[in-house]
């Protein structure tokens, strides 16, 4: 057959063939997670029938075969930080008690509820790549939401030790952890629909106290973080905290948008940085300035620069009494900024998903991009739940005052320290609960 002929012939059949191939749907590429690289998966050609089949077939064997196409699933990276700065896990002994390394530093109760000495609150984190940084123009568009019964599905459960040291056990993670969180009685949803974190109510525990930790699947360069919550967790002994933090810590930078420990009245949120950042006196915030002005980890023992709200709602019983609130953190290109607003504040355009942040008035806490550039201190930033019990703050302040001034846990209980409360009183806890009603964040769009 003449070359012209036979091209003739194969044009007619591979056009007919086109035209009877029958679609259906290619099946379900799962996702995989990978330390080396990314798996392939290929995708299914198109089968063909009878007579044209055969000829199909045949022509492409005479010919360059038509190519697969090939679709990449994207790696999930996972971290994991040292407890330390040698590397060294905290390990839970038999005694119960969780030793601290040599060498590692020891946090005494400095005498007031401002956070003293911890190690860094990172450990394994499983996230897919950060939204790019955020302008001061444009309008807020909805990234992330974590609402309802597929609330927990946004998160991974934290299975390492304590990096901070606490008296919890968080031996959840995954998929698997949530459900041992689930037959553990530990996460669950309230009659409205509030996401619940528990921890383990048992009287006495001979070793550390079963808790919840959770981070965000995704993490996230600047926007506005927003967490409605009805109530956290509050008592002797606890350590609750929603804050955000980036890799490699402090080298991406921590911010504590709302946290304390014990029976504190007021949150205290605080920013943990790398060298060079700074909060100066006018910060332009309603709060009160703690710990100076320096919010490096290494030059302040890793306390950072924290500021005080001095709204008695929000924190701890008075923020539960009141119904909770809406906890918004703006993260942009002028700085770092942190509204609280009590449950009958809650601005009308955020609860209809339309934040204007320059329509809130002054923030509590904030620090500006003058002093420290919120992009080059911070860095692939997720979101954290987590309780502690006891750890490098609670357990050093078990003797000091409350943040309002009232008398010390030690001298409420009784009882000379944090561990020893915690592990043999476990029906002081049925407060010590997470009832979140939703976590967003935002990224403007231009």
């Amino acid at each position: 057959m003449r070359l012209d002929n036979l091209l003739t012939v194969l044009v007619f059949c591979l056009t007919t063939t086109a035209h009877l191939d029958q679609h259906h749907s290619r099946p379900h590429l799962p996702r995989t997670i990978s330390h080396q690289r990314a798996q392939h998966a290929t995708r299914h050609r198109p089968r063909r029938s009878g007579l044209f089949q055969d000829i199909g077939v045949t022509l492409s064997n005479l010919f360059t075969s038509r190519q697969k196409s090939v679709r990449r699933v994207s790696p999930r990276s996972i971290e994991r930080r040292a407890v330390n700065a040698n590397g060294q896990c905290v390990l839970k002994q038999a005694g119960g008690l969780e030793p601290i390394p040599p060498g590692q530093p020891t946090s005494p109760a400095t005498g007031t509820l401002t956070r003293p000495t911890t190690t860094g609150r990172g450990g394994a984190t499983t996230r897919t790549p950060a939204a790019t940084p955020t302008s001061t123009s444009g309008t807020y568009k909805k990234q992330f939401d974590s609402s309802g019964s597929d609330f927990f599905d946004s998160w991974t459960f934290f299975a390492d030790a304590d990096p901070t040291h606490g008296k919890y056990l968080a031996l959840f993670n995954t998929q698997p952890g949530k459900m041992l969180s689930q037959a553990s009685n530990l996460i669950g949803f309230d009659s409205s629909g509030n996401a619940l974190m528990r921890v383990d109510t048992t009287p006495q525990v001979p070793g550390n106290r079963k808790s919840v930790r959770i981070e965000s699947n995704q993490s996230f360069n600047g926007g506005l973080w927003v967490m409605d919550a009805v109530h956290m967790p509050v008592g002797c002994g606890t350590w609750p905290a929603w804050w955000t933090h980036g890799p490699n810590w402090p080298a991406g930078g921590e911010i504590d948008i709302l946290e304390g420990v014990h029976d504190n009245v007021f949150n205290q949120a605080s920013l943990h940085s790398p060298d060079g950042c700074t909060l100066p006196n006018d910060f332009g915030g309603t709060g009160t300035m703690l710990n100076g002005n320096v919010c490096s980890a290494a030059l302040t023992g890793n306390s950072g620069c924290g500021i005080k709200n001095n709204d008695p709602t929000s924190y701890g019983a008075g923020f539960n009494a009141n119904g909770g609130g809406v906890y918004a953190m703006l993260w942009d290109t002028t700085g770092i900024s942190i509204w609280f607003f009590e449950r009958q504040s809650i601005p009308s355009d955020l609860t209809a998903e339309k934040p204007q942040p320059s329509k809130w008035g002054l923030p509590s806490a904030r620090w500006p991009a003058s002093t420290c550039d919120p992009f080059v201190f911070n860095k692939d930033h997720t979101a954290i739940f987590d309780t502690t019990f006891c750890g490098d703050w609670a357990g050093g302040a078990w003797t000091a005052a409350q943040n309002d001034g009232s008398p010390s846990c030690a001298q409420k209980t009784g009882i000379p320290t944090c561990a020893q409360y915690v592990q043999t009183n476990g029906s002081s806890f049925s407060e010590a609960y997470w009832a979140v009603k939703s976590v967003k964040i935002y990224q403007l769009s231009n």
